[in-house]
């Protein structure tokens, strides 16, 4: 059996909070429920503009958290100074723009490619071990390799999108990806290409000694898709699980997770 690390990203809890700039919901006790309820991990972004997870988060959260601590992170020098120092459990470096809603894409690691690697220096010079958030293709597995990074993982992004497009009420919502209102047909060609790529791209990374994760838009509809593919052994998922917990509570909400991520043999 192949085991396969669930990632709790408790991000939604702070935007939550941070709307109304009172400490409730309390990511703390996010923090407990989801350990208690199986989490192997808790994941948590800091973003250069602080819109949800706060520098005392990141504190209070390695100091509290009885799983390893994933924090995603910018190449942006401030915020690696901070991580350099807190020496979280690992260290995932993403995109960012201030303007996004959400992580749009895997992080450029060819147009980045300097500052890349001075990141991954210094946090190895901290003794933390870097996955670099990066887009399905083997170009960019290669290019994570050579940059120094211990683990990849994979922008499900498109795949989320194609997937909700076809299977879901996404397009006749406001919410709609304009550029995937396709024929059906066409909508389910894309969905087995984009998972195709997920798989090339996770068997040739770990080929060349790189561990492999996978996150962004998996959900309790679609993640049985990437159960399918063994490379893969880690899953970060944040809003799917928040949004369940809304009507089912937190605990029950990652406990269900937890059960559709769990391999048998």
């Amino acid at each position: 059996m192949v085991k396969m690390t669930l990632g709790v990203n408790i991000d939604h809890v702070a935007v939550l909070r941070e709307a109304r700039r009172v400490n409730d919901p309390d990511i703390l006790q996010a923090l407990y429920v989801a350990c208690e309820a199986g989490a192997d991990q808790i994941t948590i972004h800091l973003r250069e503009d602080r819109r949800h997870i706060q520098d005392s988060d990141v504190t209070n959260i390695m100091a509290h958290s009885k799983v390893p601590v994933n924090l995603e992170c910018s190449i942006n020098t401030e915020i690696l100074n901070i991580v350099a120092d807190i020496k979280p459990h690992r260290a995932t470096l993403v995109p960012e723009k201030r303007e996004e809603v959400t992580t749009e894409g895997g992080l450029d690691v060819f147009s980045y490619e300097e500052e890349i690697r001075f990141a991954i220096e210094q946090l190895h010079d901290s003794i933390i071990p870097v996955s670099l958030f990066v887009d399905p293709t083997i170009e960019a597995m290669d290019k994570s390799k050579e940059l120094g990074a211990e683990m990849v993982e994979l922008h499900t992004g498109h795949f989320s999108n194609l997937w909700a497009m076809l299977n879901s009420n996404l397009g006749h919502s406001n919410h709609s990806v304009k550029e995937l209102e396709l024929p059906r047909y066409e909508l389910s060609e894309k969905l087995e290409e984009a998972l195709l790529k997920i798989q090339e791209a996770a068997t040739h990374a770990k080929k060349i000694g790189l561990e492999v994760a996978a996150g962004h838009g998996l959900n309790y509809h679609n993640v049985h898709e990437m159960m399918n593919i063994n490379e893969i052994t880690e899953l970060n998922i944040g809003q799917s699980i928040i949004a369940r917990s809304v009507f089912s509570g937190l605990s029950d909400a990652v406990k269900e997770m937890k059960k559709l991520t769990t391999r048998h043999v």
